[in-house]
């Protein structure tokens, strides 16, 4: 854990850009309050890490699978063209890993997504109902 960490301790900032839908296996499942990407999605590593090559195999492999579980999740929901998959993390150094579904008449299809591009927000009962979709889905 890392007391300065967005991720770690789950301070206002976070809450600002997110909201928890659930845990996973090694992970945790936030929804990206920014919409553009429809069923945006950031998965974030349980423990305080930065890198993957930081995982044993059997850590990557869990993260990955946990990764790929909510992707499908996402693909099944909203039949993207493509979903992107983003792990910068340069300016917020934990290891979680941004799930950015692309539609072939959407915003920046053919290109790198935007990381907040500030356009789109929902109600909170359109929130709610986002949250309820990727949760029923995910802890099957």
């Amino acid at each position: 854990m890392n007391n300065d960490c967005l991720y770690c301790n789950k301070n206002q900032t976070q809450k600002d850009l997110m909201i928890e839908i659930c845990e996973l296996s090694v992970s945790t499942v936030f929804l990206f309050k920014e919409q553009t990407y429809k069923g945006r999605c950031v998965i974030a590593y349980k423990d305080h890490n930065v890198e993957l090559y930081q995982l044993s195999p059997e850590e990557l492999l869990a993260f990955m699978t946990d990764v790929n579980k909510v992707a499908a999740t996402l693909a099944k929901l909203y039949s993207p063209a493509k979903i992107n998959y983003g792990a910068y993390s340069d300016k917020l150094p934990h290891l979680h890993i941004h799930l950015a579904p692309k539609y072939v008449d959407g915003a920046d299809y053919g290109s790198t997504f935007v990381m907040n591009p500030q356009k789109v927000y929902l109600t909170d009962p359109e929130y709610t109902e986002m949250i309820n979709s990727i949760k029923k889905e995910l802890v099957k």
